[in-house]
């Protein structure tokens, strides 16, 4: 597929043309948008089990229906796609309890239904009424979206291709963030009920399919690529890229301790608790009476916000023993259990892993050892190590390698065999890669002048085959 950049603009003369097209098209066309704002998930009927579910199999569809208001960007520009789809499906939580979470399937213009994506937000919160079926739609609470204004935009990017796009509930109604078991089996029991909901969607049962992450959403989907060949051996994913990889829960609550991204500390700890019961009794037991309403604050908020309240905290300030909680028995066995990559299984699917090297949230040591583990045990991994990146950054400056992976998996180009580490200055001066991004500012525009969104595109890329002649 082509790309402006193939028509002589440079990356800065996409960006310009992306905020001369905006500031033109808005004024002169103004959408009409319904104020209605979505129901939380806490309150809607939908999100509920119908009796008896228990006995169904995981990935089962429960319930379905169109999404109530349309999907959008900073919750207020919607976008122009054939249709979007929630299911309510049947999943296993983190003690292997039948439980039921939601997944959104997203389906763009002349949608090309062999190619399913699984993308997994960062919700990073530890209250239901942060996911992404109801973040993602117009009229939501814009403190509950999370990073989902600027993921949506990768999203947008996947659905420009025609491609299907599938965003699970991971964290399930619970919201057990950080809960890898949790995460893994939610995010694969949504992808067997997307390619079991054909007549809703019209995706191909017999599509193929990938996954997607940066942060959280990384998690969710390591964990499910490692619990894959267990849990559900019958799927067979051509691949998985993740963005600002988060290998070891328990390293991160201590590196992030003080620092700019404490608030995921609080959500992290609610999460687990709310995943397994000892360990809520514990955090109960052992705040500091005085200070127990300020943490558990986290409970019922989400990333902004929580990020916003505890920047530069001493989270084990709340805590009758300090940091000597998280050397419990009880945390640390929870950690060990479902917070620590590359005990649960090696992926058997090609994996994309691009990872800042000053990462200030989840050390790169932590992903390099990782990588050395699973590539000893067989795996097939592709690591790039970003050396200008951090964090935040990487869900940018490493997605265009990411989005360049994905596709050619899509494409039928096989991955490179075995393991292979590239250290990079960016990530962003890969030339494949800023057309990837170019591609992805593009397909923004199209989302914001409210445009179709698909193989529709523009017009250049009907067009483009002519170039050069």
């Amino acid at each position: 597929m082509g790309s402006l950049l193939q028509l002589g603009f440079g990356f800065k003369s996409v960006v310009f043309f992306l905020q001369l097209a905006f500031a033109l098209a808005v004024p002169l066309t103004p959408p009409v948008w319904d104020q209605s704002a979505p129901i939380y998930p806490s309150d809607d009927p939908f999100y509920s089990p119908p009796d008896g579910y228990e006995s169904s199999a995981p990935g089962t569809i429960l319930r379905s229906r169109t999404v109530p208001n349309s999907l959008s960007i900073l919750t207020i520009l919607p976008i122009h796609i054939q249709g979007a789809y929630q299911l309510l499906y049947r999943t296993t939580d983190s003690l292997g309890n039948a439980q039921v979470s939601v997944t959104t399937v997203i389906v763009p213009h002349n949608a090309d239904t062999t190619k399913l994506l699984s993308y997994q937000f960062a919700e990073d919160a530890s209250w239901v009424n942060c996911a992404p079926s109801y973040a993602l739609q117009k009229g939501a609470k814009f403190l509950n979206t999370g990073s989902s204004v600027a993921e949506f935009l990768l999203v947008i990017a996947a659905l420009d291709q025609g491609w299907i796009v599938n965003t699970p509930d991971y964290e399930g109604p619970q919201a057990a963030f950080t809960s890898g078991i949790q995460a893994g089996q939610a995010t694969l029991d949504s992808v067997r009920a997307a390619l079991a909901s054909g007549d809703i969607t019209g995706v191909s049962s017999s599509a193929t399919y990938q996954m997607w992450g940066y942060s959280g959403g990384s998690l969710a989907s390591e964990w499910a690529a490692e619990l894959q060949p267990s849990y559900a051996p019958e799927l067979n994913f051509a691949g998985v890229a993740l963005n600002s990889l988060v290998p070891n829960v328990s390293s991160v609550l201590r590196t992030i301790n003080k620092g700019p991204f404490a608030g995921f500390a609080p959500a992290g700890f609610l999460g687990l608790a709310s995943a397994y019961p000892d360990l809520a009794v514990l955090i109960n037991d052992s705040l500091i009476p005085s200070k127990a309403d300020d943490f558990n604050r986290a409970r019922t908020q989400c990333l902004d916000k929580d990020i916003l309240d505890y920047a530069g905290q001493d989270i084990f300030s709340y805590f009758k023993d300090g940091d000597a909680f998280l050397s419990n028995s009880i945390p640390q066995a929870v950690l060990t259990e479902t917070g620590l990559m590359g005990t649960h299984g090696t992926p058997q699917m090609p994996m994309f892993i691009v990872k800042a090297v000053a990462d200030e949230v989840s050390v790169v040591a932590d992903t390099d050892a990782l990588v050395k583990k699973l590539c000893s045990q067989g795996a097939q991994i592709q690591y790039v190590r970003d050396g200008l990146g951090e964090h935040v950054t990487e869900l940018i400056t490493g997605s265009g390698d990411a989005f360049v992976f994905l596709k050619n998996r899509f494409d039928g180009v096989p991955a490179e065999t075995g393991c292979s580490t590239t250290n990079v200055l960016s990530a962003a001066f890969n030339l494949e890669a800023i057309e990837a991004l170019g591609l992805t500012v593009v397909s923004a525009l199209l989302a914001i002048l409210a445009l179709p969104i698909g193989e529709i595109g523009l017009q250049y890329k009907r067009e483009d085959s002519n170039i050069g002649s």
